[in-house]
């Protein structure tokens, strides 16, 4: 009598049940590579300069496509689909370190005329209402001190975007080093997914650690 292994009774040679699991790894990874590339990305929030939108600890996806599709590596444009919209959250390469991503909300647009007053922003002469805004320190600097509450006016070229932080007093952005162009973004911020306290978070115990439950799941405007 022929003895018959486990395998070979069930059609199966333990080669082909590991190629089985090899190949489904492959396409998961090729999937999972395929979304990062073209869909979305996950980032994490380590700095507090878009507070209250945004917090320290906040894991957030980011929509490749909702600007341009692009060549992976090579950052070519293959399909344009809409240029960005005032008051959107983007994600883009800063521009004086483009290996650095950076996370700010859009306020001026190509062609926008930018003029900030004791920290209030102008565009194209009329003042710009941003609820989603905080301020934390009271005092006021003069232009020729620092350009955070008193710039411009200046003009945003073509193909570029002004941007700056929710947290305003706190915030590096637009106001010292100017513009972003187009082709440094990276995608439009949407939701936020996971989040937890951490350091400058605004928890009042930063030793203990917990799940923000309340803002799993929240939209980002």
């Amino acid at each position: 009598m022929q003895v018959t292994g486990k395998e070979e009774r069930n059609g199966k040679s333990a080669w082909d049940t590991l190629w089985e699991y090899a190949k489904s790894i492959l396409i998961a990874l090729i999937l999972a590579l395929f979304v990062r590339a073209f869909i979305v990305q996950a980032f994490k929030i380590p700095s507090g300069s878009m507070i209250p939108t945004l917090l320290v600890g906040d894991h957030i996806l980011v929509s490749k496509f909702a600007y341009d599709v692009k060549v992976p590596f090579f950052d070519t444009v293959i399909w344009h689909r809409a240029d960005p919209k005032r008051k959107d959250v983007v994600v883009f390469k800063y521009p004086l370190d483009p290996s650095k991503d950076f996370i700010k909300r859009v306020i001026g647009l190509p062609g926008d005329k930018i003029l900030i007053r004791n920290k209030k922003v102008y565009i194209n002469d009329k003042l710009l209402v941003e609820p989603y805004v905080q301020h934390t320190d009271p005092r006021v600097f003069p232009a020729d001190a620092s350009p955070r509450d008193n710039l411009g006016p200046l003009r945003v070229p073509p193909h570029s975007l002004f941007v700056m932080g929710d947290n305003r007093d706190e915030s590096y952005d637009s106001r010292f080093w100017k513009f972003v162009d187009y082709s440094a973004l990276k995608g439009k911020a949407f939701i936020i997914y996971w989040s937890w306290n951490g350091k400058g978070s605004m928890n009042p115990n930063p030793d203990k650690f917990f799940i923000r439950w309340n803002r799993i799941g929240k939209l980002i405007r």
